[in-house]
Parts: structure tokens; sequence; C-alpha cells
């Protein structure tokens, strides 16, 4: 039996969210050349698609395979099922393909399916002993991603606190994650925050720009931006649960660049100052006011633009690029076509899918 080396799960501070829910998005041997290019080397997906772990295949491109929450009650109940589900969607394709973690599910607790809260911590225990027994688990780490949702209140960040009816099925779950090592995942937007509330949030604050603020009286702490304040909320419900050591990651954090009439904030300019500020911010590798030992590590939403997502205009529009491969906006990223580089990007396009198939065979 090979002895898997154990692998990093993020490198440096900055990761992306590959979302799929499109039907006019490049190929994925075409994602890769973009995400190449632009250096971004952490990547999730929001399922285990064979045609992306194919295309991931000897890039060194670092990736996070989700387990959709269709299956979660099923792999809760049945740990054959999860050992299939490992089996074939991650062993399989391992080392050749760097799936670093499995994130079981996205934002159950604090969603509408109750039935799924129950089912989450078996789902993990199920596929972290998939994991174990096939020599694994030092290899890719088992996460789950939460919302605001799970959270009483979040300002000031240091009165934060889970949700009476969401501790019972939190605690277990970090205990749990604290025993593996693994880390507390959050789903942040200061856009959505901003949106609920534009009479009493300031708009620079949300976008990192110069302002204010806001001052934490509790732990004397200043905040200058509300991705940092988001995060520290996240740590003081943490430590009030009884884990003060663990980390958090951003798994999920953007801003709209497109929305319907009542969604003013979302534009291209405010889309891309906030994720050219979170470039710079992340860039730092610093840490927040509460861990400012912990550097800051966060996934942008998303890749693309995808047209088939439901609910508002804004939903549809998180993409650093368009569903053409452009750039939605300039934050530094090249497209997969610019009139100048088209015959470079189809050279370079060319002689990765062939060096990709000579990998495969």
């Amino acid at each position: 039996m090979k002895t898997p080396l154990t692998t990093q799960t993020f490198i440096g501070t900055y990761g992306i969210n590959y979302g799929r829910i499109a039907d006019n998005i490049p190929s994925p041997e075409e994602v890769v050349v973009l995400l190449r290019a632009a250096k971004i080397r952490n990547v999730r997906i929001y399922d285990a698609d064979h045609s992306v772990l194919k295309a991931f295949s000897g890039t060194g491109l670092k990736l996070v395979v989700g387990l959709n929450n269709g299956l979660v009650k099923d792999v809760s109940a049945n740990a054959s099922h999860a050992m299939a589900w490992v089996k074939e969607n991650v062993e399989a394709f391992l080392p050749q393909t760097s799936i670093c973690g499995i994130a079981v599910g996205n934002e159950i607790l604090g969603g509408s399916d109750y039935e799924l809260w129950g089912a989450l911590l078996g789902a993990v225990k199920n596929i972290y002993n998939a994991l174990n027994k096939l020599n694994l688990a030092n290899v890719v780490q088992i996460t789950t991603a939460h919302s605001q949702a799970v959270f009483a209140n979040s300002y000031p960040p240091s009165s934060c606190i889970f949700r009476d009816n969401v501790v019972q099925f939190m605690k277990p779950l970090l205990e749990f994650f604290s025993q593996i090592g693994s880390p507390f995942c959050l789903n942040a937007y200061p856009f959505l925050a901003y949106m609920s509330d534009p009479e009493h949030i300031d708009i620079k604050y949300a976008l990192f720009q110069k302002t204010e603020g806001i001052y934490d009286q509790k732990t004397d702490l200043h905040y200058d931006n509300m991705l940092d304040a988001q995060i520290d909320a996240a740590y003081a419900a943490l430590e009030d649960a009884g884990f003060d050591k663990m980390e958090v990651i951003v798994t999920e954090t953007g801003w709209a660049s497109k929305g319907d009439d009542n969604e003013a904030a979302a534009t291209a300019n405010n889309a891309k100052t906030y994720n050219y500020n979170l470039r710079k911010r992340l860039a730092k590798k610093k840490g927040t006011p509460l861990r400012p030992k912990i550097k800051v590590k966060a996934y942008v939403f998303a890749v693309f633009n995808e047209d088939l997502k439901n609910g508002p205009t804004s939903e549809r529009n998180f993409g650093l690029f368009k569903a053409d491969g452009t750039i939605s906006y300039d934050i530094g990223y090249k497209g997969l076509k610019s009139s100048s580089a088209d015959s470079s990007f189809l050279t370079f396009r060319g002689t990765l899918c062939s060096e990709l198939r000579s990998r495969d065979h």
C-alpha cells in the first residue's frame, strides 16, 4: 500500500470557488489555464465532477471537492455508501489530482431542512472514517461551510454567539472537528450584510475603503473593514462555545457586479473595489484584530457568472470572469480572451490539453 504524503490544505491566503451552475462557461481544461495564469492555487468545487477532477490532474492546483447536500442523509445513514463515494470521487484521482479537502454539505446548519441538521455529523464521521480506512485522513481534510445564519448576532464582533437552536448540533460537530484538526469554515459576505441594512452600514466599511470603522468596547479593538469583523465574530462564537483554538477560514466571499432594481449596491464598480481590496488585504498575510497571529485565508466567490442560478439577478453575477472567459472587471487578472492574447492562449491551451491527455494514459 502506498503511503500518501501529508498535503498542505491551503497554499498562501487566496483561493477561489469554481461554481458551475451555468450552461455557457468554458471547459474545465480552459479553467485550469485561467487559474494558472492568475496564479490562483486553491480551488473549491461544489461536487466531485469527474471532468473537473481529470482536468485538474497534474496541475498542482489544490482542490476541495463537495459532497452536496442531496447526498448528506444517505451518507450519514450508510457507512458503505460513504466509503463508495470516497473511493470513486477521491481515492481514484489521488495523487495526480491534488484533492486536499472534502466539504460535507454547504450551509446546512441554520438552513431550512432540519433533517439535514441531524444528519450532518453522521455524514462527516462516515466520510472521515472512510478516509481513515483508506489511509487518506492525513491527506484530505474534512470541513463543512456555514452561513451567517448560525449566529444569533454578530455586532459588535465580541457579542457573537451561536443561535440557541443551532448549538446542540454545532457543539458535537466542533468537538469532532477539533479532534481531527479541521477549521471552522465561514461563508462571509459584507455585500449581503450591507444590503440588509444600508441605512446603518457605511458602504466604505464593507468595501475595505478608508472610513471610521467600528470600535468594539468589550475587546478594545478597532475594525476598519467588515470582513475582519465578520471573521472575529465567528472567533467570538467559537470561544463562547469552548473552541478558542479553532481556525476560521472564509470559504466564500465576494460582491455582485449586477443586480435587480432593489440591489443598488450590486455594481461592477463596487464588485471591482471589493475584490481588488480583498486581494490586497489577503496579500498582506495578516490576521484579524482578535487573532492577529492567524493569517486570514479566503476563497473568493466565484470564477464565473452563473446563468442558471435561481434567485435575484445578483446571484448570477458574482464572477470575476464572464461566461465567455473575459474579465468582468479589472482587478489584475487576465481573461481567457482578449484580442491580443487570443492566439497565444490557443497555443497554450493546445499544449496543455495534449499534455493532460498524455498524462491520462
